[in-house]
């Protein structure tokens, strides 16, 4: 594909299976998650299926035609990524599982090596997980100290505050290219800059980056970056770490075994491979290699067009979703402006980012809503998650507009309004057939969802149920009732009578939580230990249908409701 065109572009992924040439229709999924992973198109698909169908091999070491073949292909993905990013040499060039491990890698084969007690790590306030925990699990190591480039009002890094963060006393300056959240396209080349000025290495994080701009690295001057294919149409589970030769070649390889060794003897010292091998422990990710090298085929020529017609759609995506999310009126933006590339971070007044994000979801509508795991941010901006829309130049003006419709009907409809309980469910009124003893509230729960089919109804339903849970004190809702690995916060506390019966009452910030903890606290309430530990909650989970149709996130936390309650009521020891 030389020359961008939205329909044609679009046909060129599956999953995207209703095709609208005019633009005037949606399909049945509105896939607003791009930031977390794209689509692959059938390019993609085809050279992995390809690969496994007629040419399977191991690569690098057999003598054999098709591991000729497979070789050949293998390292052209390499040759492939080299011209992606303009790297110096094919050497430069590193395979990992993506770029969470292209930072360790970082981390472990060379910062701990170098770093010491006093020395000084620069990250910036709005990076990804990936970009924190490895550095300061390396600062841990080596006595080093974090620090920390703070954000303007709009989000980007605040330049005005480099010379005070990177000193003399910095050795590593880690930071995203583009943030996952806020959707900025950060300074790095006045960071790389005033990082070299004080001898300190830098490492860009460009996984949000790749799929939107092109990335000169020998431009940009940074000693290391990183990335993923899954951003940028390909496959998963492989990514690239780009690092400059001279640093490359001093550094310790990450992991040891096949692959990454030139000669090894019970006699004489193991001896390690030449780049980019070193760092190549083991039989690689072949097909996601060569699934990736398709994936920078298909989007390459797209990002270099003079015409830069790709870039000139995602950039009216954007800024009209943006602007029909500004017309809304309970929206509320993370920091001020437009971002710059299609990533929109929000919070809508009054309503809790997971109970959005399920209602979205039950018309097939997929939005992000958390942390983004980007915690600090949401510490520096006061705030226990967001909602995220990221675009992608598959997405239309037409699935925007539904998704805005869609919002408004929700914000201004009943079952996500405190206020209004005329419709909330009363399980008083649910009589069970062939029953004459009083019902309990288990045996109602389950009819309730017996007699309910799909998922937008159960949906609905479990936000009814949660209208009818008390609100516990705020004095109640502490670190002691706090319910660890929940999606959202939630809380619950335990008493017993004298007849060893146990009883809870829970709590939490999202509407869907609380629905769901009416669920769980009816399995639960008014037994015995012994009940409480024996009941097999799997079984009612699947009974009620609930457990297919949540996120694996929210479905452990579902669980980690249980073992609260099973820690709460076991026996101590």
């Amino acid at each position: 594909m030389k020359s961008f065109d939205p329909c044609y572009f679009r046909e060129q992924f599956p999953l995207l299976s209703t095709i609208d040439k005019a633009a005037s229709e949606i399909s049945s999924l509105v896939y607003f998650d791009n930031a977390a992973t794209t689509q692959k198109p059938l390019t993609v698909i085809n050279s992995q299926q390809d690969f496994y169908q007629q040419i399977n091999a191991n690569v690098h070491r057999a003598s054999h035609q098709l591991s000729a073949k497979a070789t050949l292909q293998f390292e052209q993905s390499r040759q492939l990524a080299q011209n992606f990013i303009n790297a110096a040499s094919i050497k430069e060039i590193i395979w990992t599982k993506g770029a969470t491990e292209s930072i360790n890698i970082v981390c472990q084969s060379l910062a701990r090596d170098v770093l010491s007690k006093g020395d000084e790590i620069v990250i910036c306030a709005s990076e990804h997980h990936a970009n924190i925990v490895p550095w300061q699990q390396v600062a841990k190591q080596t006595g080093a100290n974090i620090q920390v480039l703070p954000l303007t009002d709009s989000g980007y890094i605040d330049i005005s505050q480099l010379d005070k963060v990177i000193t003399q006393n910095t050795k590593f300056v880690a930071c995203a290219h583009i943030s996952n959240v806020l959707g900025r396209i950060n300074p790095v080349e006045q960071v790389i800059e005033k990082a070299k000025s004080v001898g300190a290495l830098t490492l860009i994080d460009g996984a949000q980056a790749v799929a939107h701009i092109n990335v000169d690295v020998q431009q940009l001057g940074c000693d290391f970056y990183v990335f993923s294919a899954h951003k940028m149409y390909g496959p998963t589970g492989i990514g690239l770490l780009y690092g400059k030769q001279c640093l490359l070649e001093k550094m310790s390889p990450y992991q040891s075994g096949g692959e990454m060794i030139k000669t090894v003897s019970f006699n004489k010292p193991t001896t390690f491979n030449s780049l980019p091998f070193k760092f190549e422990a083991g039989t690689p990710n072949i097909a996601g290699v060569i699934g990736f090298g398709a994936s920078i085929a298909f989007l390459k020529p797209l990002l270099t067009n003079q015409d830069k017609k790709y870039q000139l759609f995602e950039a009216k995506l954007k800024h009209y979703c943006f602007l029909q999310l500004r017309d809304i009126e309970q929206v509320e933006f993370l920091v001020s402006g437009e971002p710059d590339i299609g990533v929109i971070a929000f919070t809508i007044k009054g309503h809790h980012n997971h109970d959005i994000a399920t209602a979205l979801d039950t018309y097939g509508i997929a939005v992000r809503s958390g942390h983004h795991c980007a915690m600090p941010l949401m510490e520096t901006l006061k705030l226990d998650g967001c909602l995220r829309v990221s675009l992608a130049p598959y997405n239309t003006i037409a699935e925007i507009d539904f998704f805005i419709n869609t919002l408004k009907g929700i914000l201004s409809g009943e079952t996500l309004d405190d206020n209004n309980t005329v419709n909330a469910v009363d399980l008083k009124d649910i009589h069970l057939e062939g029953n004459s003893s009083k019902p309990t509230e288990l045996a109602k729960i389950i009819t309730l969802f017996s007699s309910t089919k799909g998922w937008d109804s159960r949906h609905r339903e479990i936000m009814l149920l949660g209208k009818t849970l008390p609100r516990l004190e705020k004095t109640d809702r502490d670190e002691h009732s706090l319910i660890a690995g929940c999606e959202s916060k939630a809380w619950l506390k335990s008493s017993m009578d004298k007849q060893g019966n146990y009883s809870f009452v829970a709590d939490s910030d999202a509407k869907v939580i609380r629905g769901l903890l009416v669920i769980v606290l009816a399995a639960f309430n008014h037994k015995p230990a012994k009940e409480i530990a024996e009941f097999d909650v799997s079984a009612y989970f699947k009974q009620l249908g609930l457990l297919q149709h949540l996120s694996p996130s929210r479905g452990n936390g579902l669980l980690a409701i249980v073992d609260k309650i099973k820690e709460l009521t076991s026996p101590s020891e």
